[in-house]
């Protein structure tokens, strides 16, 4: 590791000292930020995860009520139904606070289930595949909110960890090094300006 390009005095060995101390202190800090950001995001993961598998189940249940209602219905009932569904949702931004950081994310708001169809002409299978997609579209707006935090958080967490390296990796051991050169260099001088001392004492001692 290189030390720093400065002249061994007393007030660069004062700077360095404090730079030494400032980064020190930010690498704690810093150190602390990443493992509380880690923490959130893989809290995160297994919420995605159990979204996942809540996803597929449902998936695995919405499919095949459509394709039995589908042979029930008809295409052309199926599509007269789909004309006449209509839901408004409601999008908002909103603010996640992690670690002490904002984060930005969205909200989707779910309307009240409704019945837009007569129960005349329908089958029970129609009410269970519309509850089935409607749950199913719940279950994606929260995986997309979280999803999108998720994102954001872990570049964050890359973010720190490239500051962490760095301070731990480079700027902290060349501050010790520069820090210990400096300190040599000057108590070499010392040592220097005590011996000169010495001889000017002994040879003034001797001319008188």
């Amino acid at each position: 590791m290189a030390i720093q390009n400065v002249a061994p005095t007393k007030s660069n060995l004062l700077a360095v000292k404090e730079q030494l101390a400032v980064s020190t202190n930010g690498y704690e800090l810093l150190e602390e930020k990443r493992e509380i950001l880690v923490r959130e995001l893989m809290h995160l993961v297994e919420k995605v995860k159990l979204l996942e598998r809540d996803i597929d189940k449902l998936i695995g249940e919405a499919y095949p009520a459509f394709k039995r209602m589908l042979m029930q219905e008809g295409s052309d009932q199926i599509e007269r139904i789909s004309h006449a569904v209509h839901y408004e949702f409601g999008i908002q931004e909103k603010k996640v606070v992690i670690g002490g950081m904002s984060f930005s994310s969205m909200d989707v708001v779910m309307p009240e289930k409704e019945l837009f169809y007569s129960f005349l002409g329908t089958y029970a299978n129609t009410d269970e595949t519309i509850n089935k997609f409607f749950e199913l579209l719940s279950l994606l707006t929260q995986m997309a909110s979280i999803r999108t935090i998720v994102w954001r958080l872990a570049g964050e967490v890359k973010k720190t960890q490239r500051r962490v390296n760095a301070l731990d990796k480079m700027i902290i051991p060349q501050a010790k090094e520069t820090k210990s050169y400096i300190e040599s260099v000057l108590e070499e001088r010392e040592r220097e300006n005590v011996f000169v001392l010495k001889a000017l004492k002994k040879k003034n001692s001797r001319n008188k």
